[in-house]
């Protein structure tokens, strides 16, 4: 027997398995305007398979079962790591896996970075916490790799496309990742009062020892492999590579203090972090922390215009698949004028996203074109 009060009528049904790609004719476009058309069968196969109710349902999990943080052991001792529900980790896995994160180091092109602005759009229509790590592990390699001589086999791990979780030691792991860490209460977003020290253990210099010592407001994904840090330094505001191990195989002092409560972002975790007399290495000059750290933000920003756009598409997506299915006033929503006005202007605004976020990526990928890049972090 039916119950009517259990009956559910005139709502759409869930928008899942379906292509992201080949179903964003603005996004087709782009890839081909922006050099990068031979890449259309890839990214087509990579929409099928993150356009299925199971990705859906892993970034959804993901962020319903935030991250833990566990300061001690059963013991008393110092832990210091983040627990995260198996649905992030195999989101992880499947994006290091589709070389999301680092893809145009590993195989550079002439059109690596729009291939990847395409992919990394369409992943960001699925979960964005995992996106945290990934852009700063994108950004982190061309920096580190000024420095062959002090970061060189780093370089291999922050380029494997195997995701591996385990809390040991980089040299023992089959991939890795990085983080960051800036703010500070006293400052933000101004990072040259920042007040965390940082001490040379020895003559001082380029890839040489430091010790820090300070209170970060915000470091993100504390369980990464290492991180890039600022703090002043006696020849003014540094960068320094933090690893999460020392050269020894213990671990270095990264002293958690609390997860941040976000209102959104919720599968990732973002943290506070103490630092006292913890090894760092010196990137780049002392004094010129921001100028070297400017680079991996210039990438990470980028890939902030990226995932908004990503985020825009799926909610358009989203609008007018609930358009096409639900009725109001005699009419389905979509055949309503007023209604179709609206979602015309959303469809417009993504478009132009789209457009522009592509743009950039041909930007990215003419960096020594003086004609082509946008690129001023130099």
């Amino acid at each position: 027997m039916t119950t009517p009060t259990r009956e559910v009528a005139n709502q759409s049904t869930d928008l899942v398995d379906y292509n992201l790609f080949t179903s964003n004719p603005a996004l087709v476009d782009a890839l081909a305007r922006e050099g990068s058309a031979s890449d259309h069968d890839r990214m087509a196969a990579l929409g099928e398979r993150l356009g299925t109710a199971e990705m859906f349902a892993l970034g959804d999990v993901a962020n319903r079962n935030r991250p833990v943080l566990k300061l001690f052991d059963r013991f008393g001792g110092r832990r210091d790591e983040v627990e995260f529900h198996p649905a992030w980790h195999e989101l992880m896995r499947r994006l290091v896996g589709e070389g999301l994160h680092t893809g145009p180091w590993s195989e550079p092109a002439s059109a690596a970075h729009a291939a990847r602005a395409a992919g990394y759009m369409l992943w960001a229509e699925i979960e964005n916490g995992t996106q945290c790590p990934a852009t700063m592990t994108y950004g982190a390699v061309p920096t580190l790799a000024r420095q062959p001589e002090d970061f060189g086999d780093w370089l291999p791990l922050l380029l494997a496309r195997e995701y591996d979780a385990r809390c040991i030691p980089a040299p023992d792991k089959r991939g890795a990742l990085m983080g960051m860490g800036m703010t500070e209460k006293q400052g933000g977003s101004d990072v040259r009062s920042n007040t965390t020290r940082a001490v040379p253990t020895g003559a001082g210099g380029p890839g040489r020892e430091y010790r820090l010592t300070g209170h970060k407001w915000f470091f993100s994904a504390p369980m990464c492999d290492a991180f890039l840090v600022l703090a002043q330094a006696p020849g003014g505001l540094s960068c320094f590579f933090v690893p999460r191990f020392l050269p020894d195989g213990t671990v270095n002092t990264l002293l958690l203090q609390r997860l941040k409560d976000k209102l959104g972002n919720h599968s990732n975790a973002s943290s506070e972090v103490v630092f006292e007399e913890t090894y760092g290495l010196l990137v780049g000059e002392e004094g010129r922390g921001v100028q070297t750290i400017l680079e991996m933000g210039v990438y990470t920003r980028f890939d902030n215009a990226i995932a908004s756009a990503g985020l825009i598409r799926q909610c358009v997506s989203q609008a007018i698949h609930h358009a096409r299915q639900r009725s109001a006033f005699g009419r389905l929503l979509v055949d309503q004028p007023l209604m179709r006005n609206v979602l015309a202007d959303l469809a417009l605004e993504c478009e132009s996203h789209i457009a522009l976020v592509m743009r950039l990526a041909r930007a990215f990928d003419a960096q020594d074109d003086e004609a082509e890049s946008l690129l001023r972090h130099r």
